[in-house]
C-alpha cells in the first residue's frame, strides 16, 4: 500500500470512525437483528449497510453514502474528505450574502427585501450568476400589464385608429370590461409598488414608490367610483349615470412603470459585470498533486493551504501559491493592467487568475478562498460600490425634500384646474395631478451618483486599480498636487551595478571580483547587487579573511595576502589612500543618480564600483502623462540630495525633497495643505503609511507593504506610475459622469414637474397625458444608467 493509501485509509477511520463494516447478516447479504452501520464520509451521517446502500470503493476500501450528493461529491475529490481537510473548510464556515441598496447603500441586511428609504429591492453586496428574482418577478408582472393594457386602450381611443369598439359594445358593457382588465393589475401586479409606498409612509421616507402610490390609486380609486357610484360626483362632471373613467391611465402607468423596472433592473446588473468577469478569473477546478505524485482534477472550493497543484500551459492559476517545480511565464495583466508576461520559477510567487503561458508549474498554496488576492480586488470593488462620494450629498439633500414638495405641487395643480379649468375641470384636474404625481418620481436623482460609483469601481479593477470609497475617487480628480517615494515608485527598488571602473593596470573582472569577496560576508544593502554581478559574469568569488564592517564608511578585509577596503571616499580617507585621480569619474557617476565606491587595494587606488536603482521604464511617460493632466509632481525620498535631484532632472519632476524621514513626508503633506493644495501622496512602504492617512487620496503601490495599502484610497496593483494615470484617468471620468447624470436628473424634473402641471396648457393647449408622464419618468432611469454605462468603455 503506498503512503498515500495509508494516510487516507488512516484519516477515513479516524475521522470517521471507520466506513466499510462486514456484515453478519444472511447468505444473501441482508442484515440481521441491528444491522451494521457506517459513515458518510462526506456529511458525517449514519448509514444502513444494505445491497441497495450507496457505495464507492476507493483504494480497496468501500465508502457508504447516505444520498447521490454525498457520492458524486466524494468521487470527485476523495482524498478531500479522507485527509481531514474537509474538516478544516468546515470549520471555517461560509460567509453569508448580505444584501444592500445601490441607492442606499448605507442600509445592509442579511436577507432579501426592500430598502426602508428608497423601497427598492436590496441586491446581493458582491453580484453574483444567479438570477435576479425581482427582475424576473417584474418581468412576468410587466407582461400582464402589458397583456391588459393593450385592450383598455382599444377600447378607450380605438375609435381615434378606426376601431369603434365602444360603439360596438356599448358604453356600460365597455366601462365594466375596463374595470375587469383594470382591476388584476393595480390590485395584484402592481402590489409591489403600492407595498413599498406604504412602507415609504410608515417609515417616514417619502420616496418615488409614495408618488406612484397616490397617482395609480387616485386613478383606479377614481375610476372605480364614477364606475359603480357616480352619483357621487358633481352633476358637471357626469352626462346621467355616467361619468368618465381612468383605468387606462393606471393600467398604462403600471406597465410602463415595470417597463422602466425590467430596463433599470438589467442595466444595474450590467454594473456588476466586472466584479463578475473578475470572479470568472479563477478556475473552478484544480489539478491536485497526491504525496505519492498521482494527480486528478477536484473542485477548486476543496484546496487548502499546503495543497499541491498542477498548472498546465494555457490554464490559469486557481490558487496564491509558490512555485515549487517548474518554469513559465506568467500573463498578470488581470492585477498589473500591464501585457508583458513575467518569467516564475521555483520559489517565485504566483496569483490566483493569472494566466499560464507556456510551461507547466507544480504550486503549492499558500492562500486560498477568501485570503487570495483576486478574492480581496472583489472585495475592494464591492466595498466601493457602497460608498457614497461627496458629491451625492447634494441629491440626499434636495431628495429629503423633493417628495413633499410634489405632493404640495399635484394637489395645488388639482385645486387650480379644478377652479379655472375648462369643462370637464374635474377630468382636467385628475389628470394634471396623477401626471405631476407620476412624472416627478426621483428615481434618476437616486440613482446618478451610485451607478456611476458602481460601474467605475469594476472598471478600475480590470485595469489594476483599486478603489476603496467613492469618496477617495471623488478626490482623486480634484487633486492638483502628487507627492511620491522615489525608491520601488520611481524606481525598481532594487539596485543593480552599473559601472566597474579599473585603475592602476588591473582588470574590470578583477575589481569586481575583489568588490565581491568582501561584500559576501557584508549585510548592507548594496552587497546583494555587487555579487549579482559577479556571478553574472561568471566570476570566482575568493575567501575573506579578517572581515570588517566599518559603520558608515565599508568593509575591509584580507583577499589572500592582500589588504582590501571597499566603501566611500571617508573610508580611503582614513586609510591615507589618495583619490584624486578618480574624483572626475566619481563626480560624473554620482552626478547620474549612481552610488560609487571605491575599492583599495594594499592601500593603493584599484577602481569604482556604480551601483544605482534602476528607474522603471514607465516612469519617464507616466510622469509625463502626469503634468499634462496638470499635476505638480514633488519627490520625497530618504535618499541624499545629489542621488535625488539626478532622478528628478532626468525626469523632469517638478520639486525634490531629500533626505526625507517618515515624519517629515507627512509634514510635508500638511504644509502642502496649508497653502492650498489638493494632495495625492504616493508609496509603497511601512514610512510612508502617515503620509498616505494624512492626504486628500493616498495611493498605494500593490506591490508594498500591507500597511500602505490600508492607509491608502487607491491601491495600484500594477506598482507603477501608470497606474496613477489610469487612477486620474477613471477619476475624472467618473466625476464628470456623476455631474452629466446629476444634471439630467435635476433638469428632467425642473421641466417635466411644471408642463405635467399644466404651465403649457394656456399658451400652447398642451397638457401631460399621465400615460406620456410614466414613459418619460422610466426612461429617465434608463438614460440615466445608460450614461453610467459608458464608463465600462473607457480608455484606461
Amino acid at each position: 500500500m503506498t503512503e498515500q493509501s495509508k494516510a487516507s485509509d488512516n484519516a477515513a477511520h479516524h475521522c470517521c470512525g471507520g466506513h466499510r463494516h462486514h456484515d453478519h447478516g444472511n447468505a444473501d447479504g441482508t442484515a440481521v437483528g441491528n444491522a451494521d452501520k457506517a459513515i458518510d464520509p462526506v456529511c458525517g451521517m449514519s448509514v444502513t449497510i444494505k445491497p441497495d446502500a450507496r457505495t464507492y470503493s476507493y483504494e480497496g476500501e468501500t465508502y457508504y453514502f447516505c444520498s447521490e450528493g454525498c457520492r458524486t461529491k466524494f468521487r470527485d475529490d476523495p482524498y478531500f474528505y479522507l485527509s481531514g481537510n474537509a474538516d478544516i473548510v468546515r470549520s471555517r464556515g461560509k460567509p453569508g450574502v448580505q444584501y444592500t441598496c445601490p441607492m442606499d447603500p448605507e442600509i445592509v441586511r442579511d436577507e432579501p427585501g426592500t430598502c426602508p428609504i428608497c423601497g427598492m429591492a436590496l441586491e446581493p453586496m458582491v453580484p453574483s450568476n444567479e438570477p435576479s428574482a425581482e427582475l424576473t418577478d417584474f418581468t412576468r408582472r410587466m407582461w400582464i400589464s402589458a397583456a391588459a393594457a393593450v385592450p383598455l386602450l382599444i377600447l378607450t381611443m380605438g375609435e381615434m385608429v378606426g376601431l369603434p369598439v365602444r360603439d360596438w359594445i356599448g358604453e356600460r358593457i365597455a366601462v365594466y370590461l375596463e374595470f375587469a382588465l383594470a382591476t388584476p393589475v393595480v390590485l395584484w401586479a402592481a402590489l409591489p409598488f403600492f407595498k413599498r409606498g406604504v412602507d415609504s409612509i410608515r417609515n417616514r421616507a417619502p420616496n418615488m414608490w409614495t408618488l406612484i402610490m397616490l397617482g395609480v390609486g387616485a386613478a383606479y380609486l377614481y375610476s372605480l367610483v364614477a364606475t359603480f357610484l357616480p352619483g357621487l360626483l358633481p352633476e358637471a362632471y357626469r352626462s346621467g349615470d355616467k361619468a368618465g373613467t381612468y383605468y387606462e391611465a393606471a393600467v398604462v402607468i403600471v406597465a410602463l412603470i415595470f417597463l422602466g423596472q425590467v430596463l433599470e433592473l438589467r442595466a444595474r446588473e450590467r454594473t456588476g459585470d466586472a466584479i463578475r468577469a473578475l470572479m470568472d478569473l479563477a478556475p473552478k477546478r484544480a489539478r491536485r498533486i497526491l504525496p505519492d505524485g498521482s494527480e486528478y482534477d477536484a473542485p477548486l472550493d476543496n484546496i487548502v493551504e499546503d495543497d499541491l497543484v498542477r498548472v498546465r500551459p494555457g490554464e490559469s492559476i486557481p490558487v496564491d501559491g509558490e512555485v515549487i517545480e517548474g518554469r513559465s511565464s506568467i500573463d498578470e495583466s488581470m492585477i498589473t493592467g500591464e501585457p508583458v508576461p513575467v518569467e516564475k520559477t521555483t520559489g517565485d510567487r504566483v496569483t490566483g487568475g493569472t494566466i499560464n503561458k507556456n510551461g507547466t508549474l507544480a504550486v503549492r498554496a499558500t492562500q486560498v478562498g477568501a485570503e487570495t488576492v483576486l478574492s480581496q480586488i472583489v472585495s475592494m470593488v464591492a466595498s466601493a460600490r457602497l460608498s457614497k462620494a461627496p458629491i451625492q450629498g447634494l441629491a440626499d439633500k434636495v431628495a429629503a425634500v423633493f417628495v413633499p414638495t410634489v405632493v404640495g405641487i399635484a394637489l395645488l395643480s388639482f385645486v387650480l384646474w379644478l377652479i379655472f379649468g375648462p369643462e370637464p375641470a374635474l377630468a382636467y384636474a385628475m389628470a394634471a395631478a396623477v401626471s405631476v404625481l407620476v412624472i416627478a418620481c426621483p428615481c434618476a436623482l437616486g440613482l446618478a451618483t451610485p451607478i456611476s460609483i458602481t460601474t467605475a469601481a469594476g472598471r478600475g479593477a480590470q485595469a489594476g486599480v483599486l478603489v476603496k470609497d467613492a469618496e477617495a475617487l471623488e478626490r482623486m480628480a480634484k487633486v492638483d498636487t502628487l507627492v511620491i517615494d522615489k525608491t520601488g515608485t520611481l524606481t525598481e527598488g532594487k539596485p543593480r551595478l552599473t559601472d566597474v571602473i579599473a585603475l592602476a593596470d588591473r582588470t574590470e573582472d578583477e575589481v569586481l571580483s575583489l568588490a565581491a569577496a568582501l561584500e559576501r560576508g557584508s549585510e548592507h544593502p548594496l552587497a546583494e547587487s555587487i555579487l549579482e554581478g559577479a556571478h553574472s559574469r561568471g566570476l570566482t568569488i575568493a575567501t575573506v579573511s579578517g572581515f570588517e564592517a566599518i559603520t558608515g564608511k565599508g568593509v575591509r578585509g584580507m583577499v589572500g595576502r592582500s589588504d582590501v577596503a571597499l566603501g566611500n571616499a571617508a573610508l580611503l580617507a582614513d586609510l591615507s589612500v589618495e583619490t584624486s585621480a578618480a574624483e572626475q569619474v566619481s563626480g560624473d557617476l554620482g552626478g547620474q543618480g549612481k552610488t560609487v565606491m571605491y575599492i583599495a587595494v594594499d592601500r593603493q587606488l584599484a577602481g569604482l564600483i556604480a551601483v544605482a536603482d534602476p528607474v522603471k521604464a514607465s516612469t519617464e511617460d507616466a510622469i509625463r502623462d502626469l503634468h499634462s493632466q496638470g499635476l505638480r509632481i514633488i519627490m520625497a525620498t530618504g535618499d541624499n540630495e545629489r542621488t535625488a535631484k539626478a532622478v528628478a532632472a532626468r525626469l523632469g519632476i517638478d520639486e525634490v525633497r531629500a533626505g526625507v524621514l517618515p515624519a517629515d513626508k507627512k509634514a510635508l503633506v500638511d504644509e502642502l495643505h496649508q497653502a492650498g493644495a489638493s494632495v495625492a501622496m504616493a508609496g509603497d512602504g511601512v514610512n510612508d503609511a502617515p503620509a498616505l492617512a494624512a492626504a486628500n487620496v493616498g495611493i498605494a503601490m500593490g506591490t508594498g507593504a500591507d500597511v500602505a495599502v490600508e492607509s491608502a484610497g487607491i491601491t495600484l496593483l500594477g506598482g507603477d506610475l501608470q497606474g496613477i494615470v489610469r487612477a486620474r484617468k477613471l477619476a475624472e471620468a467618473t466625476l464628470r459622469n456623476i455631474k452629466q447624470n446629476l444634471f439630467f436628473a435635476f433638469f428632467y424634473n425642473a421641466l417635466g414637474v411644471p408642463i405635467a402641471a399644466g404651465i403649457l396648457y394656456p399658451v400652447f393647449g398642451l397638457l401631460l397625458s399621465p400615460m406620456i408622464a410614466a414613459a418619460a419618468m422610466s426612461l429617465s432611469s434608463v438614460s440615466v444608467i445608460t450614461n453610467a454605462l459608458r464608463l465600462r468603455r473607457i480608455d484606461l
